[in-house]
């Protein structure tokens, strides 16, 4: 085989390699704005698509049609509640905008006592709100001028937004076309990876959907019900803007164990605002009621259906959010579980050499006095 390698061969090879190399390089270039949508996309898709067959082979619709439903039905549930979510905070932004201009032009600006008797900052603040009252139209001209000053953040957080709207309806688009040609589309990826790795691919793809799926129900139902069950604490605690809270408590409910910092803040502003028996009630239920939905329904749902340790999973959570974004959130543990799979299928594999007793190698003595203790109960035996 070595001899047939010519110097013609070699090169040509190596060029090959160069421009596959190139090819992929200038690839990535092209859709690196579009694979974490991409990666939204297939998730989305793999965990509702028994609802897409549901369409396609129980109703009898065509492929595309069954798409349009699924991709026009998930386009609503995220987009309803975005939209309601932006109004309602677009209004209680203007109405704490015109509040604080109202006060400070009155010279009435102020805060609870709580806060101002805060160690280390709370001087400083009656400092502040004395500047503030003493001087209103210096304060506002100051607040302009700092608000000027610091347009640039606003451009980027402008640039975020759109950025991110952007992402989404690409995400979207995929969605419809992940519906509609995933079937063949993850056959292909299977046969390819096949040919690379092998039949064991085949594990390692099952074990992918399985904790993809399970971690998806897992955080997703665990972050609906905590957001429920908050938004019920809001709006019997007299919270302001329960539904806004309850959108807010959701998004930060995805994130293993950050529903506490949602309701707790809550309860901490009723308490400051001196609304003491709502603030401990709030902060009563968060404690014995919102935060055991994260103790069970997540170790439930995730480890139960994956049969993979929760800390693990928890792990690849918080551990693939700091990687990778948001979406770390299901890449992490998905990771992990393939690690997993690979580690659990070499002990399979290697059991009899790992778990086999060990040979004792006996020196020249020892053999001696073995051959001594074989010959004397031999001689009993007679």
């Amino acid at each position: 085989m070595i001899e047939n390698w010519t110097k013609e061969v070699v090169i040509q090879r190596l060029l090959a390699i160069t421009l596959l190399v190139a090819l992929f390089i200038l690839c990535f270039q092209v859709v690196q704005f579009f694979i974490v949508p991409a990666l939204w996309a297939a998730i989305l898709a793999y965990v509702t698509f028994p609802i897409y067959n549901f369409f396609h082979e129980k109703a009898k619709f065509g492929p595309s049609f069954s798409a349009g439903i699924m991709t026009v039905s998930i386009s609503l549930m995220m987009g309803v509640p975005l939209v309601i979510g932006l109004f309602i905070l677009q209004q209680e932004a203007l109405s704490l905008y015109s509040n604080l201009i109202y006060r400070v032009k009155v010279g009435y600006l102020d805060v609870p006592d709580s806060m101002k008797d805060l160690p280390v900052i709370g001087q400083q603040i009656k400092d502040a709100l004395w500047q503030i009252n003493k001087d209103p139209n210096g304060a506002l001209e100051a607040f302009r001028a700092w608000v000027q000053s610091h347009l640039y953040y606003g451009k980027v957080a402008l640039d975020v937004v759109f950025s991110s709207l952007a992402k989404l309806g690409m995400a979207l688009m995929t969605l419809f076309f992940f519906y509609r040609d995933g079937t063949s589309l993850v056959r292909q990826i299977r046969q390819a990876l096949r040919n690379i790795i092998g039949n064991r691919i085949d594990s390692y793809i099952d074990s992918v959907g399985t904790t993809t799926r399970a971690v998806v129900y897992g955080i997703g139902l665990t972050a609906l019900a905590q957001a429920l069950l908050a938004g019920i604490g809001y709006y019997f605690s007299g919270s302001p803007s329960p539904t806004l809270l309850t959108i807010a408590t959701f998004i930060v409910a995805l994130i293993p164990f950050g529903t506490p910092f949602a309701w707790g803040a809550v309860s901490i502003w009723l308490l400051s605002q001196g609304h003491t028996a709502e603030g401990i009630g709030l902060a009563l239920w968060g404690v014995f009621v919102i935060s055991w939905v994260d103790n069970l329904i997540r170790p439930i749902v995730i480890s139960g259906a994956t049969k993979i340790p929760f800390i693990i999973i928890f792990i690849g959570v918080l551990g693939g959010l700091t990687a990778f974004g948001f979406i770390g959130l299901f890449i992490g543990p998905v990771v992990l579980a393939i690690g997993l799979a690979v580690w659990r299928e070499w002990i399979s594999q290697h059991k009899n050499e790992i778990f086999a007793p060990k040979e004792v190698v006996l020196t020249d003595n020892q053999m001696l006095l073995k051959f001594d203790e074989q010959g004397k109960d031999a001689k009993k035996k007679l």
